[in-house]
């Protein structure tokens, strides 16, 4: 793309972030509007698999990271009886050539955000703007912003627009306004994060569980390892039939320890006590599990959607934000490769969007962690401390069967890297 007009990116999150170091790069200029007035460290924990890091790390990012994110060395699957079902080696300790990591997700948006200014200065990035509406014509779009409350607060005209901006897309409502609210999945997810001893070796992902009700815990900081500590991030799912509210406002919100732990006061293990954990937390957060059902276009003409916006999807196999890093580096690459701005979205749509709506559906089935089922269905209820009921063939392909369809099977991250 040869056009000197700016990329326009609504949405200062994950990716939108990451695409516009992704264009700095490929000396494509990139202005950000993001609704918020400022940038906080907010949310839980995330993880970034392999195909991820290496993206993150060709950005010359893996400094920052190692500093703040705890390299994950396994993911271990375990019944609701506290049996090891399965441990799957992950990142270094997998033979990748880069490592998964575990990280909150406000510093990993303050370390993007921090490169960002660092590279394209300040200015790039414009707060309090919310998308209202935009137009385009065969030159460019023209986007219209305004604060939280609704005021004008300025327009801009660029080459291209990204939708960055998440699950309630301003971008995506404009090609599908008949979309309303996501899709609930049924269940409830209560997240918190607490600082404590580190259980098992201290950088190991543990999911506990089966497909009723599930924890998912893992420790997020290298500041607090480096002190002999873990802060972990909590996860506790259970079913709940609800309405979901028609503002995102309304769902993530603080949930009492009393809505949900009662079904969980017997997962005390001795490698992890998790009520204990839970309840030593400051705050609880109440989120429902929900997705987008793939569409079959996210581009059309000069606007396209990347992430979120483009293919929401549960987080079974931990790979939203991955995925959204990869759309990076993708829209990037196709705006490099055509001169002309519309073939260069159609070309990204053609190589982003079937497989992720693939992943989006698989994650439907609860992707990897499928596994835990397995083991229930089949476990006459005796196992204690490892649970043989499902052969270590079957578990082994059910994973590698998901690398492979998210992208991150070992090839193919070394060729990220070249």
């Amino acid at each position: 793309m040869h056009d000197q007009q700016p990329i326009l990116i609504a949405g200062g999150g994950i990716v939108g972030l990451t695409t516009a170091l992704y264009l700095h790069r490929a000396g494509i200029p990139v202005q950000i509007f993001e609704s918020v007035r400022e940038i906080k460290p907010l949310g839980v924990g995330i993880n970034l698999l392999p195909h991820a890091v290496a993206r993150l790390y060709t950005l010359g990012l893996q400094t920052p990271l190692e500093k703040s994110a705890i390299q994950t060395k396994a993911l271990n699957f375990y019944s609701s009886r506290g049996a090891l079902i399965w441990s799957e080696p992950r990142g270094i300790d997998a033979g990748y050539p880069v490592p998964q990591y575990s990280i909150h997700r406000g510093d990993l948006q303050l370390l993007l955000l921090n490169a960002v200014r660092e590279r394209l200065g300040a200015e790039a990035v414009h707060t309090g703007h919310a998308l209202a509406s935009f137009a385009q014509d065969d030159e460019g779009v023209t986007a219209h912003f305004v604060d939280r409350s609704g005021n004008p607060v300025g327009t801009q005209r660029g080459a291209v627009l990204l939708g960055a901006d998440g699950v309630m897309s301003r971008v995506r409502a404009h090609f599908y306004p008949e979309e309303g609210t996501p899709d609930y999945s049924g269940l409830i997810l209560w997240r918190a994060t607490v600082e404590a001893e580190p259980f098992l070796d201290g950088r190991t992902m543990v999911m506990i569980g089966n497909n009723r009700m599930k924890a998912v815990v893992y420790p997020i900081s290298q500041e607090a390892h480096g002190r002999g500590k873990s802060l972990i991030n909590l996860i506790a799912e259970l079913p709940v039939p609800m309405e979901l509210p028609p503002k995102k406002e309304d769902w993530n919100r603080s949930g009492k320890l009393e809505d949900f732990i009662a079904p969980f006061e017997a997962w005390r293990f001795p490698w992890i006590d998790l009520p204990a954990l839970f309840r030593r937390a400051e705050t609880i957060y109440e989120f429902p599990m929900i997705d987008r059902t793939p569409v079959a276009r996210w581009s059309f003409g000069r606007v396209t959607l990347v992430g979120d916006a483009a293919h929401a999807m549960r987080p079974n196999g931990s790979n939203g934000a991955s995925q959204g890093i990869w759309d990076a580096e993708a829209v990037t690459n196709a705006l490099l490769t055509h001169r002309d701005p519309v073939q260069a979205l159609q070309a990204y749509q053609a190589e982003r969007l079937e497989p992720v709506n693939q992943l989006v559906l698989s994650n439907r089935q609860t992707g990897p962690e499928r596994v835990m089922q397995m083991a229930e269905d089949n476990c006459p209820g005796n196992c204690t401390t490892n649970c043989h009921c499902v052969s270590r063939q079957v578990l082994e392909k059910v994973a590698a069967n998901y690398k492979k369809l998210a992208g991150f099977d070992v090839e193919r991250v070394q060729q990220i890297l070249g």
